[in-house]
């Protein structure tokens, strides 16, 4: 027995939100696969083998697509800000195939759910099919701001040519998010989730900082380029109250030093000075030592500023 379309995906899209209130914009695979219940059924949000995903409470339409890290479907963002969604094998009369069809025939609202690294996924939603070429077995997917779900719950949507061009905007936002949540899950890992000064292992207080900005020449999202930071030392990093040297040890600005002012300042800072940061498990992971040497001159040159 089938549940009704419309109120499963807006189920789906509530708990996404609890979901991702709780534990950020990247969320598990087993916890995907769970799901929720809805008048007793259950409804999983992904599958462990398909791309495309129907739950067995929906009739025609699925209610999830899928890229997986290092899959051999070649899932993209094309040079037009869409992104490029594979067809399930070459058939593309296969049921998954027509499912998305149907998808973008109704407007039906998707979710797209991206790898950033095994066992963890980038939720973006809701997604739309907005074509379909079987020639390259391959749809157009369009992302939307998730507001578009109030409008969705009150009545049928008829798509207008500002909702095409909001839902290309948008969607052409989403390679940089998808990097960021990538580097960040990257980082964190390799620095077993804890703050690399000061240990605290809360993965919600902690942020992947870059060592060289992203939108410097050399700020590339990988791992040698990150420190894994609790948000009161990104924001001291970021902002020069300390810097750290090529070899690991970490300096505190002069003047914050000699300042008094309680004991956040003492323990949070002052006590940092002349201590060594916590380095990744893996050499390959080790902080760059260049990218640390360009950075510690800049802290320098604040200092400097700050001693004038």
């Amino acid at each position: 027995m089938y549940l009704d379309d419309k109120r499963v995906r807006l189920a789906a899209f509530d708990w996404l939100n609890q979901q991702i209130s709780l534990h950020g914009e990247v969320l598990p695979r087993a916890l995907l696969q769970k799901g929720f219940e809805l008048d007793g059924r259950r409804v999983p949000l992904i599958s462990a083998q398909q791309g495309i995903f129907k739950p067995a409470v929906l009739a025609q339409i699925p209610l999830s697509i899928l890229t997986v890290p290092g899959s051999t479907y070649d899932d993209h963002m094309g040079p037009d800000g869409l992104i490029r969604y594979s067809y399930r094998g070459t058939d593309p009369r296969h049921r998954d195939n027509v499912g998305l069809i149907k998808a973008m025939q109704t407007g039906t609202p998707l979710i797209y759910f991206y790898g950033v690294m095994p066992g963890k996924y980038q939720v973006e939603r809701p997604v739309f099919i907005v074509d379909a070429d079987p020639a390259t077995l391959t749809f157009k997917v369009a992302v939307d701001d998730p507001a578009f779900m109030d409008i969705y719950a009150r009545k049928e949507v008829a798509i207008g040519e500002c909702d095409i061009e909001r839902r290309r905007y948008i969607t052409a936002t989403v390679r940089q998010r998808m990097h960021q949540a990538a580097f960040r899950e990257r980082v964190l890992a390799a620095y077993r989730e804890q703050c690399s000064l000061c240990k605290l292992k809360h993965a919600e207080l902690l942020d992947a900082a870059h060592i060289i900005p992203d939108i410097d020449s050399g700020g590339e999202p990988v791992v040698s380029n990150g420190l894994a930071l609790c948000k009161l030392h990104h924001a001291a990093f970021d902002s020069f109250f300390l810097g750290i040297r090529p070899d690991y040890v970490i300096q505190v600005r002069s003047e914050v030093l000699r300042e008094e002012d309680g004991p956040m300042l003492i323990h949070g800072l002052q006590d940092l000075h002349e201590k060594r940061i916590i380095l990744p498990r893996s050499r390959m992971h080790y902080p760059n030592a260049n990218k640390l040497a360009t950075r510690y001159e800049d802290f320098l040159a604040e200092e400097a500023k700050g001693a004038a």
